[in-house]
């Protein structure tokens, strides 16, 4: 992976994915300023060289603190301006490492300078600097840079000094590679792990100058395995001024005469994760036992009596397009006229583009019209039977291969059908065709019945706030463990689905979502 380039939210998800590993934010800051150092004095002897960083409030600030208390090692005079007064610093590992650069009042001259007018007194050390190192703005950055960074920017360019942007030079859009009337024009960029995107662009080229990735310790498994930066990703806060329906309509389809509860508790764990408003879709002579489930649930009698047949078809498409997401499958049964169903209406689910969600029953029924399949839009979420069933393929057992004997099947599927699967097990497999993610968290509690449509109805539920269907199953994934895991925790493994579906809040507010 060395070298791919990164979208600016994946390289954030990936830091915190580290530190859900137990790789601290602190030692990743640490890690990318040494990183900085090495990268500079490679090109740049800087025994006796004047050095001048000059940060901002955030984590790229935080790195060029670090930077600065490495720099002295090698002999140089060190220069630091602050854009800000030190209490506006935003990030605790940036303040952390300003706490120490305060103490360090013999090796580094520190310099506040939170307005344009107190640039303008320190000119003499841009002018004078061997060196500059741009520790601004980083990749949370977008849009042009105000006061007083346009004014450090200014200063930094008209500067004869080695120009030295971190991660992203200060004025580059990190995602689309726009760049700024005014930006930091680079001799090098040091970026972490892996490049971003915006660093690619042609305009970005004119102000990168040579760019150099350095290792700052974030692991393959960050990257592999599914965790709570995935889950941020794809969390979006609400607009305080939203109204009912802004946050997230879904659709249930499922449940028979035989299977009441599935659909009921995907349409509450919906719910729980954030929708507004989730709509199930039953036959209606179960009705009545779904609506006693749960007063928040919005329950819509289809046509078919027992179960779902074509005659509800008309209906399901009406709902269907009032409907930010669909998810479908779990409880109808299989018997001929229910699959017939299921096959026309994902059929017209897929040529509208609808994110959906499409689970157990329903998997069964698409297993025998798989060759027409192409599901760009929805997450399959079998277990290794259903799988086997909707592939012709059966998976090697998973105490013997683990999930690396499995995820090469489950990519050539998922590329086969052109969808996500979320293939279910102690391991959970994510895979767009091209992409893959391991869930490697949960626990045994989670075999018990109804946890499957929990999971579905979670991922429904963040695909209809917009997310990618690979970017919902992932986060989905990891939301359903964790929450399992957190009951685990207090009450060991005899927890219910219903339990689950309470608790998906709780584990939401962990990551403060």
């Amino acid at each position: 992976m060395i070298g791919m380039a990164i979208h600016p939210d994946e390289a954030r998800a990936l830091d915190e994915n580290a530190e859900f590993l137990g790789i601290s934010r602190l030692q990743l800051m640490e890690n990318a300023g040494k990183g900085v150092v090495e990268s500079l004095q490679k090109r740049v002897p800087l025994q006796g060289k004047k050095v001048l960083i000059v940060s901002y409030t955030g984590n790229k600030g935080g790195d060029g603190f670090v930077v600065a208390r490495h720099i002295t090692y090698f002999g140089a005079h060190v220069d630091l301006i602050l854009l800000s007064k030190p209490d506006q610093i935003s990030t605790e590992e940036a303040r952390k490492n300003f706490i120490i650069i305060e103490r360090l009042s013999d090796s580094i001259s520190l310099y506040v300078a939170p307005t344009s007018q107190d640039l303008v007194s320190l000119k003499e050390k841009f002018d004078s600097a061997d060196v500059i190192i741009d520790a601004m703005l980083g990749t949370g950055a977008r849009g042009e840079p105000k006061e007083p960074i346009n004014t450090a920017l200014e200063l930094c360019n008209k500067s004869r000094a080695y120009r030295v942007a971190i991660d992203v030079p200060t004025g580059v859009d990190p995602s689309t590679g726009a760049v700024s009337k005014n930006a930091f024009k680079a001799h090098l960029t040091v970026t972490h792990h892996r490049p971003k995107l915006g660093l690619l662009s042609d305009a970005a080229k004119e102000v990168n100058g040579e760019i150099e990735t350095v290792n700052i310790g974030i692991p393959p498994e960050a990257e592999i395995y599914a965790g709570p930066g995935d889950l941020r990703m794809v969390m979006r806060a609400r607009d305080p001024y939203s109204h009912k329906g802004d946050n997230g309509r879904v659709l249930v389809v499922g449940g028979s005469f035989r299977y009441v509860g599935a659909p009921a508790l995907a349409a509450m764990a919906a719910l729980k994760t954030g929708v507004d408003l989730a709509v199930v879709a039953v036959p209606s002579s179960i009705v009545q036992t779904v609506r006693s489930f749960s007063p928040d649930l919005i329950v819509q009698p289809l046509p078919s009596h027992e179960v779902l047949d074509m005659q509800s078809l008309e209906l399901l498409k009406q709902e269907a397009e009032r409907s930010d997401a669909v998810v479908l499958g779990m409880g109808l049964g299989t018997d001929q006229k229910t699959k017939e169903a299921v096959w026309e209406f994902v059929r017209y689910l897929n040529a509208a583009g609808k994110p959906m969600v499409i689970d157990a029953d329903a998997l069964k029924a698409l297993g025998e019209i798989r060759e027409e399949l192409r599901l760009s839009s929805a997450v399959l979420t079998p277990h290794a039977g259903e799988f086997y069933i909707l592939t012709g393929d059966k998976l090697p057992d998973e105490r013997e291969a683990g999930w690396r004997g499995r995820v090469d099947t489950v990519r050539r599927w998922a590329s086969k059908l052109s969808t996500t699967i979320l293939l279910k097990s102690r391991y959970d497999i994510i895979s767009d065709g091209e992409r893959f993610k391991i869930k490697t968290i949960g626990n045994p509690g989670l075999t018990v019945g109804g946890t499957g449509d929990v999971l579905s109805g979670i991922v429904g539920a963040i695909l209809s706030r917009g997310a990618n269907p690979f970017r919902a199953a992932v986060a989905g994934s990891f939301l359903n463990s964790f929450t399992g895991d957190l009951i685990a925790g207090e009450k060991g493994y005899h927890y219910t689905a219903k339990d689950l579906v309470e608790r998906i809040p709780d584990a939401l507010r962990r990551f403060g979502l």
